[in-house]
């Protein structure tokens, strides 16, 4: 008990320094739970939450009861699954590039330019991603197909080009962000390391798989537990705003999201709205749990529980 009391005393300033994060941390992530009852509530706005009556599941029924259900989720599970693969690649691949890059200033300069798109609004990436696509002024139907005498493209009307369009826009906003992550990772790495390879007669890509992806494995495997974390839940202003709300196309770009956001205006049922976010919640935690699981079976010393 003594000895107890003499760490707490000993680490008490610490203590301090971490109340106010952990009172935030209550305050914003844990105090709202108990907000999870409306996904079960026939909400009345006259009688509140805790007043309105008990709707059961009925709530969580307009996800499923109609063929829409299996797109929205299709579509955003796919997405999700792309983004993760392309961005957790590139992150990596630029992270590596930018550790051989030895002048200060051009390392500065490069990694403004891979991370200054991820600081762009969503909304401002939409009219960038629109100056492109429009079928009346774009670059791409004015300066590139009409020049070769290709016929424009309506691409707000074509729903089968968005698969490749929401990749492209999505790769090149949030890469920089992970680039920036693995980077700081990949120079803390002890260079006598890399000198000992050298010394072995190990070539840089050699170097690169046995030494850097090898040490960079605990922080791949817990950003992709992040992103596995969130696979139910798309970017919404990506979906929304970018595609500029385009009905014609929403075979390929509804997602959950998208699509409770758009059933909320038409009904305004709070319940629902609830229900969705429970849902996603709920199906997110259990994909982490299962993912980690799987990894503590393929590589135990890397699991995070």
């Amino acid at each position: 008990m003594y000895k107890r009391l003499k760490k707490i005393k000993k680490l008490l300033p610490l203590y301090i320094m971490a109340l106010p994060a952990l009172v935030y941390l209550f305050i914003n992530n844990y105090l709202p739970l108990t907000g999870m009852v409306v996904a079960f509530k026939d909400f009345d706005y006259s009688k509140g939450i805790y007043g309105s009556d008990w709707a059961g599941f009925r709530n969580f029924l307009f996800l499923f009861k109609n063929s829409v259900a299996f797109i929205i989720t299709r579509n955003t599970i796919l997405y999700n699954v792309v983004f993760i693969i392309i961005n957790t690649f590139l992150g990596i691949l630029v992270a590596i590039l930018l550790s051989e890059v030895t002048s200060k200033k051009a390392l500065k300069v490069y990694q403004t330019v891979i991370l200054l798109p991820y600081l762009f609004s969503i909304v401002i990436i939409s009219y960038l991603v629109f100056a492109f696509l429009s079928t009346d002024v774009g670059f791409i139907n004015k300066g590139i197909l009409e020049p070769l005498g290709k016929s424009t493209i309506s691409w707000y009307n074509e729903s089968k080009y968005w698969p490749i369009i929401l990749p492209i826009v999505n790769t090149w906003k949030s890469f920089g962000f992970q680039a920036t992550i693995y980077y700081a990772n990949v120079i803390s790495i002890d260079k006598s390391y890399y000198e000992a390879a050298q010394l072995d007669g190990a070539s840089k890509l050699q170097q690169v798989r046995y030494i850097t992806l090898v040490l960079l494995k605990p922080v791949i495997i817990m950003m992709i537990l992040l992103a596995v974390g969130k696979i139910f839940y798309s970017d919404f202003g990506l979906f929304y705003q970018v595609t500029q709300n385009s009905g014609a196309i929403y075979s390929t770009t509804n997602t959950i999201d998208t699509y409770v956001y758009r059933t909320l205006i038409q009904t305004g049922d709070v319940g629902m709205s609830a229900a969705a976010g429970v849902y996603q919640s709920v199906v997110g935690f259990l994909i982490v749990l299962i993912t980690n699981l799987l990894l503590r079976k393929i590589s135990p010393e890397d699991s995070l529980f």
